[in-house]
Formats: C-alpha cells, structure tokens, sequence
C-alpha cells in the first residue's frame, strides 16, 4: 500500500513562497508519476504539477512560471518530489493534494493526469495554503 505524505503548507502572505514535499513511501517500480493538485471549497479540484520518473514534468498554465517542481528522488521504495511556489497570490488559496499514478510517464500520461486526474491510483490527505493579501 502507498502512502503519500504532505509535511508542508501553512500561511504566507501575497508575493511569498513556500515549498511543498511530496513523500510516496512503498511506490515501486517505475514507471510513476507523482503530482500536487489543489481545490478551493466549493470548486472543482485543478491540477498543478505532474512530474514522472524519469525526470519529465508539466505545470498547469495557472502556475506556470511561479511554481516549480523538482525531479523526483528516490531511495528503494520511498520516492520524494517537491513543489515550490513563487509569487503567492490570493487564489491560490486552497488545499494541496499529493498524488501517485502508477505505470505513469512521458507526454501523453503526464497531461491526461495533470488536466483530468487521470491514473491517480493514490491521493494525500491534503495540506492546506493559505495565502493573505
């Protein structure tokens, strides 16, 4: 069973960062794909980044060019990727969901997860971004 482990979030003011870890313990083998998503009460749930293990990625445009994400490391079965968000604005107010897809790489699957969820075979609990104007 994966488990998917979110340490960050928190509040931050408008034109801060903050960098959320993604920690995927018992995820093997390759290939995977592990991703952040976000959801505002009330609104569908948006997809920010993707990344997949062998080292390509894609961010959603909302975020593109203020969030970043890492490659993914990973040490036997516990795999880690993080994101960091630049520039924080209000609206990205939200809860952020880690997330895993399994047998997950390349362009085709790395956009189907990012815009539809789709593969997601694992989610996080959540972690909630506050950000003040």
């Amino acid at each position: 069973e994966v488990q998917l482990v979110e340490p960050g979030g928190g509040s931050v003011e408008a034109g801060g960062s903050l960098r959320l870890p993604c920690s995927a313990l018992g995820l093997n083998p390759k290939p995977f794909c592990l991703g952040w998503f976000r959801q505002v009460p009330g609104k569908e749930r948006e997809g920010g980044a993707v990344v997949d293990s062998d080292g390509g990625g894609l961010h959603a445009a909302s975020v593109k060019g203020r969030f970043k994400f890492s490659t993914i490391s990973q040490n036997n079965a516990n795999a880690t990727m993080f994101l960091k968000m630049n520039s924080l604005k209000p609206e990205d107010t939200a809860e952020y969901y880690c997330a895993a897809a399994l047998g997950c790489s390349g362009g085709s699957y790395l956009d189907a997860a990012l815009h539809y969820a789709y593969g997601i075979n694992y989610w996080g609990k959540g972690t909630l971004v506050t950000v003040s104007s």
